[in-house]
């Protein structure tokens, strides 16, 4: 999530968020920007407004899978939904009440330090392995959207009816570059998948001068899937050095796995620009697509 430019939010949705907040002031609220909500973060609740009219349809879903995530011992907590709003007929625009998971993402210089970046990597790789455990559960699996087989195939597709014709000619060269290497990943459903496990999403709280994850948020995309995804979205965020670590101390150095890292990572502003441009969201199209214009 990036950092929202004005408070708008909190003026357009003021005497909502004095009801749904009543701890927090206006002036103690912080406004964070995803692709799909924005959020505002009070001192013990979030609350999420949805960005379009298909994340606000999205939103009881969101709701769901959340419940079912919170009945999992993931070994790190998820926000918890704590109330729902807008609903058709009411003049409340669409909105989620989560709790507040404490934390904060990590420093930009927070893995400069060796032995910091190697406790950071153990961590990584122990929520991994429970999104890997919980995929194995069949209450998990029956309540989350498993990965159809042809996945990769369907999203190729998209790409080349709905995004070929808004780019240059530069653009759809290097988008096909990105798209072929997806013809070799095979289909795998065997971890929940978060789906957006970028630095952003991860919170942190500091225990002895030491990192300490404290929870995961924003589980709009989460299914089951390739763990390569959220690996891919860690490699984004972290860097390459951290990957491999990561890697090496899950076992996953020489399965593969590194391959199909790649091959998703290199289709990542492709996804975001696909999803912006059903959702109807202009600005995040934009973005998505700024490298292929």
């Amino acid at each position: 999530m990036e950092s929202s430019p004005t408070m708008g939010i909190i003026e357009t949705h003021r005497n909502l968020l004095s009801q749904l907040l009543l701890e927090d002031t206006a002036a103690e609220l912080t406004v964070y920007e995803g692709q799909f909500h924005h959020v505002v973060i009070g001192s013990d609740r979030v609350v999420c407004f949805a960005r379009t009219e298909a994340a606000a349809k999205r939103l009881p879903e969101r709701a769901a899978v959340l419940r079912t995530l919170a009945g999992i011992d993931l070994g790190f907590r998820t926000p918890q939904p704590l109330a729902e709003g807008g609903a058709q007929g009411t003049d409340e625009p669409p909105y989620l009440v989560l709790s507040r998971i404490p934390g904060a993402p990590l420093q930009d210089d927070a893995l400069d330090d060796p032995e910091t970046a190697e406790t950071v990597a153990r961590q990584y790789v122990t929520l991994l392995c429970g999104l890997a455990a919980a995929g194995r559960e069949e209450k998990v699996r029956a309540a989350l959207p498993v990965a159809p087989v042809d996945e990769w195939q369907e999203f190729a597709s998209g790409v080349r009816a709905e995004l070929f014709p808004l780019m240059a000619a530069s653009g759809r060269e290097r988008a096909e570059r990105e798209l072929a290497a997806l013809d070799a990943l095979p289909h795998l459903a065997s971890a929940v998948v978060h789906g957006d496990l970028g630095g952003e999403n991860v919170l942190w709280e500091t225990v002895d001068g030491v990192p300490r994850l404290s929870g995961v948020v924003d589980w709009d995309e989460v299914g089951i899937g390739d763990p390569a995804e959220d690996l891919a979205a860690i490699g984004a965020s972290y860097g390459d050095e951290l990957l491999s670590r990561v890697l090496a101390l899950g076992g996953w150095a020489s399965d593969g796995t590194a391959e199909r890292i790649s091959a998703i990572r290199g289709t990542f502003a492709l996804q975001q620009a696909l999803y912006a441009r059903r959702d109807g969201d202009e600005e995040e199209l934009a973005d998505g697509l700024s490298g292929y214009r």
